[in-house]
């Protein structure tokens, strides 16, 4: 399992350091020309751009950090960071969001005269930057909140550079130069809801909340229903990073029965828990002492 992640996030390394020298080289071209037109659609453009570069070297620096050995302070190791860069880049994104939309909102207010030509020809370029970067990313975001971040980036600067080639279009065709702006809004406003998506689930994650997906009623339930078990407590199921996650648990017993650890790992199996650990106690134990009690215990470790 450790070999196959491994094998994944260097995959994922690859595909972000090849993305990011898009990215980046693309930047510096689309602000200079953002700046020369005047088009508020480019520079928004080029905000997200410019967030795409820095989500893209923190999600690199994550997996390097990511793939540091668990020692004496840190026996989950560092996979965390990976939860950590996704929660950043997610909120610098919304920031840019809310930004383009108060931009927008002074433009309309205060028409600024676009130059569609520089604008169209950048617009073309960055729709071809941003599809190659995408469908380099794409696999890799199935597995991973990090990715994932610097992917939605991706697709909304797809989304942006499309938006900036049919406002390039109308404007020159038909002279409404308060095309450019309200473009500008729905670009903010199509990133601001799955960049609010992809925080909320870093969050989670960083609350050591439940794994999104994981009904918690069924998985005590059925540990419940093991032969022996009586009583279930003190259930946590969480995720240390994605695709990581971890249960602990509390079941008592009267007479636990030889392959009861096996019994649980197969269903931690069954939910997608990578790490067990069960403590068995006898009836009435946590009740009378509580959880500072000696128990009797055992580990799972698939």
């Amino acid at each position: 399992m450790t070999h196959t992640h491994n094998h994944g996030e260097n995959a994922s390394a690859r595909q972000l350091s090849i993305v990011l020298g898009l990215v980046g080289t693309f930047l510096v071209v689309e602000v200079v020309y953002g700046l020369l037109s005047g088009s508020l659609a480019l520079l928004s453009d080029a905000g997200h751009m410019l967030t795409d570069a820095a989500a893209l070297a923190l999600s690199l620096f994550a997996i390097k950090m990511g793939q540091r050995p668990a020692d004496k302070q840190r026996t989950f190791g560092y996979r965390r960071a990976e939860i950590l860069a996704a929660a950043l880049n997610a909120g610098v994104l919304l920031a840019i969001g809310i930004y383009i939309l108060y931009e927008a909102y002074l433009r309309l207010r205060s028409p600024v005269e676009v130059q569609t030509t520089p604008m169209l020809i950048v617009a073309v370029l960055g729709l071809i930057v941003n599809v190659i970067s995408a469908r380099l990313l794409v696999a890799g975001s199935a597995g991973s909140l990090n990715v994932k971040s610097a992917y939605l980036e991706v697709l909304g600067d797809l989304l942006g550079s499309v938006a900036v080639i049919v406002g390039a279009l109308i404007i020159r065709f038909t002279g409404l130069e308060w095309i450019d702006p309200v473009l500008g809004a729905l670009i903010g406003l199509w990133v601001i809801p799955r960049t609010w998506t992809l925080l909320r689930s870093s969050i989670n994650v960083l609350m050591e909340g439940v794994p999104e997906g994981l009904n918690l009623n069924a998985l005590r339930s059925e540990l419940s229903g093991l032969p022996g078990v009586s009583e279930v407590h003190d259930l946590h199921v969480w995720s240390v990073t994605s695709g990581q996650h971890n249960l602990t648990a509390h079941l008592v017993c009267q007479s636990p029965p030889a392959d009861l650890l096996e019994r649980v790992q197969a269903v931690a199996r069954r939910y997608d828990l990578g790490h067990s650990t069960v403590q068995i106690e006898a009836p009435g134990l946590h009740a009378e002492d509580g959880d500072d009690h000696e128990h009797d215990h055992g580990e799972l470790h698939p």
